[in-house]
């Protein structure tokens, strides 16, 4: 029996890929992903507005988006926008939803 498929030496090299799955596993994160795909650069205040939740949601979930890495401040001024930082979040997603989905 081959049982090279499931070598389970080294089980770390699965956490990055994990994590970022699981920071992906909420419909509002999913949202702001494919929001930032389409409009490339965003701030909270227009995510807020478009998503019809509390500001403080908003930034909780991306705080959550940050911390895997997945999106990036941009800082201009006082103004904070916030851009997809992980092209392979992209392609998740253009998987997940179709190319005319994602594109803006």
């Amino acid at each position: 029996m081959d049982t090279h498929a499931f070598e389970s030496s080294d089980l770390t090299q699965f956490d990055e890929p994990a994590n970022l799955l699981k920071a992906l596993s909420h419909p509002i994160r999913l949202c702001i992903v494919r929001g930032l795909m389409r409009k490339k650069k965003c701030n909270v205040s227009y995510m807020q507005e478009c998503l019809d939740l509390p500001q403080s949601t908003v930034s909780q979930h991306l705080q959550k988006l940050r911390s895997t890495g997945i999106v990036a401040t941009e800082r201009n001024g006082l103004e904070v926008n916030y851009v997809l930082a992980d092209q392979r979040i992209a392609q998740i997603v253009t998987i997940l939803f179709g190319e005319e989905d994602c594109e803006s």
